[in-house]
């Protein structure tokens, strides 16, 4: 049981092994403001803190948790007074530096993103840092004159955090969208997250050694990376564009130069950990205005963080389907 002193966190010691300890404020690290969290989130990049990953959770011990939402606790900021709602998604928050998956968490001012009244802690956690890349993937489709009237978009990992609200995001402003998947048994959950066709794994992979295949996408958002995003760069169209945020299936990218010499295809590499404020800030507007997904809430899971290591596991195993919030209280 928690005091008014000491709090619960989900810790991975020097072991790589995590558990729930009980810490005080001074353990954590500095910052201007303290938030007393209510929830967290599981992307990819906790599972792989959780489990200790060298490249993720630099320093042991560690605690996971890109996200965080919750109210401000204190804070020696101006722009910021106890009691104000609050959330923070990216920068270095659970990878490298401590994250959401506590009870309390400080991170400096400039992280902190005020959250309107109208949304709910579990509204922008199901967004998370999942949505926050996916809606910065839509941007780049956007900004590279990708418009529904080009053509089909492929959305790799479909079933995952991101590609999920990718497709959702991409359905909602008028996109025709083909989801891929290794998971058959989700083929009628991906057309109701708003596939207009869903494909597998197998038909997207290909052993040709060809510089370039036949076109066959506007655009793309890849979650994967690895040889499937080679084969999409070679299939996308004339002036296509993928947005790229993934390395799940390998961080080797083996191609030629053709591509993007000979059909002026751009490749767009996403990154939410260090997105500027002011871009972070219009992406957010978006989500909370526009864009936002109402029904994305409802599919989303809730676990304990008591309870996270099955989660984890899951998620490693890719075994995960769309969203999984984090309680941090229970």
């Amino acid at each position: 049981m928690t005091s008014a002193k000491t709090f619960q966190a989900f810790v991975v010691d020097e072991n790589k092994h995590g558990q729930l300890k009980m810490l005080a404020v001074d353990d954590l690290p500095a910052g201007e403001v303290l938030i007393r969290s209510s929830y967290s989130s599981l992307n990819y990049k906790d599972a792989l803190a959780a489990t200790g990953h060298p490249g993720v959770a630099r320093n042991l011990p560690h605690v996971p948790g890109v996200d965080v939402v919750g109210v401000v606790e204190t804070s020696d900021d101006d722009r910021y007074r106890p009691g104000d709602r609050v959330f923070v998604t990216g920068y270095e928050l659970g990878a490298p530096r401590w994250g959401g998956w506590s009870e309390k968490v400080r991170v400096p001012a400039d992280w902190v993103v005020p959250l309107p009244e109208e949304i709910s802690d579990t509204q922008v956690m199901a967004i998370g840092t999942a949505g926050f890349t996916a809606a910065q993937c839509v941007t780049s489709l956007q900004l590279h004159g990708i418009t529904p009237d080009r053509g089909e978009i492929l959305v790799t990992g479909a079933t995952g955090g991101v590609g999920s609200i990718a497709l959702a995001l991409l359905s909602k402003l008028g996109y025709t969208t083909v989801a891929v998947t290794g998971k058959a048994e989700r083929h009628e959950q991906l057309r109701r997250w708003g596939a207009e066709r869903v494909i597998s794994r197998e038909q997207l992979d290909t052993d040709s050694d060809k510089p370039l295949l036949k076109s066959a996408w506007a655009g793309a958002v890849d979650t994967v990376g690895g040889k499937t995003l080679a084969t999409v760069i070679k299939q996308l169209a004339h002036r296509g564009c993928v947005a790229a945020c993934g390395n799940v299936g390998g961080v080797e990218l083996p191609l030629t130069v053709f591509p993007f010499i000979l059909r002026g295809v751009t490749l767009d590499g996403i990154d939410s950990a260090q997105c500027p404020r002011g871009d972070r800030m219009q992406i957010w507007e978006r989500m909370f205005g526009p864009w936002q997904l109402p029904e994305l809430e409802s599919r989303t899971e809730r676990v304990p963080l008591s309870q996270i290591d099955r989660s984890v596991q899951e998620i490693l195993a890719g075994k995960v389907t769309g969203r999984i919030i984090v309680d941090t209280t229970a």
